[in-house]
C-alpha cells in the first residue's frame, strides 16, 4: 500500500520545524529568557530537530558544550544538519528518555519543553536523571502543558481526535472504549494536573519559581493543521486505525481542528507551566 506524504510524514515525525511554530517554538523563547549567567553546559532533554539547542548556543557563547537526547533518529539526522557549523560544541544522543542511560556531563542548565507528558507513568526516572545530571547550583527549566480532561480522560488534542474519528463514522462515545482497546493513552491522561505535578517534582527538586500562560493555536487551514498533528503526535492515535482509513484520519483531524477555529476563533488554548528548578541539597550523584 502507498503511503500518502503525511502517512509518510507521521511515521518519520518530519516537518517539525513548520509545525513547531503552532506552539512549541514559544516554549524555547519562553525557557530560553530564563537561563542567567554564562552557562558552559546545557542539556536539552527531547531535543527535536535541536532549535533549542540553536537558540542556546547563539545567545550564550559561554556554553561549551550543549547536549541533545531525542528518540527519533530522523529528528537527530535533522539536528546534526542544523547544529553542524557549531562543530564540537554540540553532542547529539540518541535516547529514550523513560529510561535514560547515565552520561559523563553536569550541566549548568537542563531543559525539556512540552515532553514529560510522553513519559507517563515513569516520569520519575527521567527526574531522578535530571537531578543527578544538574551541576552544583544548577538549573531545571520545565514546561509542562494541562489541558482540562472530562470524564474519560479526555482533553486537548484528544478532543480534536474524537471529532475527526466522529466525521469517520466512530460514535463519541465509543472513542475512549477504542483508544483503551488500542491501549492508547488520552494525552490529557498523560498530562498530570499541575498540584500532582508539583508533588512529584518535589521529591527531586527545590521549586524556585513558577510562571503560566496560556497557549494559544491558530491556523491558516485545515491542511495546516493536518501537518502539525502528524509532526507531532506522529501515529499515535492513527494507530487506532486500520492502515487504509489512517490517510483520512489525518485529513480529518485538520478539518476538525479547522471547524473548531471557525466557531471559537482558535484551535485550542490551554494552560502551560514554566517551572524553574534546582536539586534537592543531599539527593544529587
Amino acid at each position: 500500500m502507498t503511503l500518502s506524504d503525511t502517512e509518510a510524514q507521521a511515521r518519520t515525525l518530519g516537518g517539525y520545524d513548520d509545525a513547531s511554530r503552532l506552539r512549541q517554538v514559544h516554549d524555547r523563547d519562553w525557557v530560553l529568557d530564563r537561563v542567567a549567567g554564562e552557562p558552559g553546559v546545557l542539556v536539552d532533554l527531547g531535543s527535536g530537530i535541536g532549535q533549542l539547542l540553536e537558540a542556546a548556543l547563539l545567545r550564550h557563547p559561554s556554553l561549551r558544550l550543549a547536549v541533545g537526547l531525542e528518540r527519533s533518529q530522523h529528528r537527530l539526522d535533522e539536528a546534526g544538519e542544523r547544529l553542524r557549523p557549531f562543530g564540537g560544541r554540540v553532542v547529539l544522543h540518541r535516547a529514550d528518555l523513560t529510561a535514560p542511560a547515565p552520561l559523563p556531563y553536569r550541566a549548568d542548565v537542563v531543559t525539556m519543553t512540552s515532553v514529560l507528558h510522553w513519559l507517563y507513568p515513569v516520569e520519575h526516572r527521567v527526574l531522578g536523571w535530571v537531578r543527578d545530571h544538574l551541576a552544583p547550583g544548577g538549573h531545571f527549566l520545565l514546561t509542562t502543558y494541562h489541558p482540562q480532561r472530562d470524564a474519560d480522560g479526555l482533553g486537548g488534542e484528544d478532543d480534536i481526535v474524537r471529532d475527526a474519528l466522529g466525521a469517520l463514522g466512530i460514535p463519541a462515545g465509543s472513542v475512549p472504549g477504542l483508544l483503551d482497546d488500542r491501549e492508547v493513552l488520552p494525552i490529557a491522561t498523560r498530562t498530570r494536573p499541575a498540584d500532582v505535578l508539583a508533588a512529584l517534582l518535589g521529591e527531586f527538586f527545590t521549586l524556585e519559581e513558577t510562571w503560566e500562560r496560556e497557549a494559544v493555536v491558530t491556523v491558516r487551514d485545515a491542511a495546516q493543521y493536518e501537518h502539525f498533528h502528524a509532526a507531532t503526535f506522529g501515529d499515535y492515535y492513527a494507530s487506532v486505525l486500520e492502515p487504509g482509513l489512517r490517510s483520512e484520519f489525518f485529513r480529518a483531524v485538520g478539518r476538525a481542528a479547522f471547524a473548531r477555529q471557525k466557531r471559537r476563533g482558535r484551535v485550542s488554548a490551554m494552560p502551560v507551566r514554566l517551572w524553574k528548578l534546582t536539586a534537592r541539597t543531599g539527593t544529587t550523584a
